[in-house]
């Protein structure tokens, strides 16, 4: 099987969520296959709603439309280091490979931070891989943020 790279879809949601006022981050789910399970931006304004993060936001389509809590052997894609409460459900979810693109030395729970899947209570870490697009995704972030202040 050839790799695709599903980063650049990842921005695409990203971009989305920031033209509808939401901090762009943009994630994609798809199977082992690289099908495209599914695809969100935040909408935590939008949604009133603090976990409506990318990530979960597409756990929670890929997991509706296969009829399961897990999603053994899915790849993630997603423009931002996870946050402590995305990299739990990429753990609960049982995703296989995390791909992702800029640190977040602030916010993050993988490679900053809690570092939840180096934690002896994590059950199941996915595979890492970071830094693809990590250049496009974090000057999305800082314009987003530079439009703001």
């Amino acid at each position: 099987m050839e790799f695709s790279s599903h980063m650049p879809a990842a921005l695409d949601e990203a971009r989305a969520a920031a033209a509808r006022g939401e901090v762009p981050v943009g994630a994609v789910l798809t199977d082992a296959a690289g099908r495209v399970l599914s695809r969100a931006g935040n909408r935590t304004r939008e949604l009133a709603d603090p976990t409506a993060h990318a990530e979960i936001l597409a756990i929670r389509d890929a997991c509706r439309a296969i009829g399961s809590e897990r999603l053994p052997g899915a790849r993630l894609w997603v423009t931002l280091e996870p946050c402590p409460m995305c990299a739990a459900a990429i753990s609960a979810a049982r995703i296989e490979v995390l791909y992702y693109g800029a640190d977040d030395p602030r916010m993050g729970g993988v490679r900053h931070g809690a570092r939840v899947f180096d934690h002896p209570q994590c059950h199941h870490r996915p595979q890492i891989f970071d830094g693809l697009a990590a250049a496009e995704a974090r000057d999305l972030l800082l314009a987003f943020f530079r439009e703001r202040r």
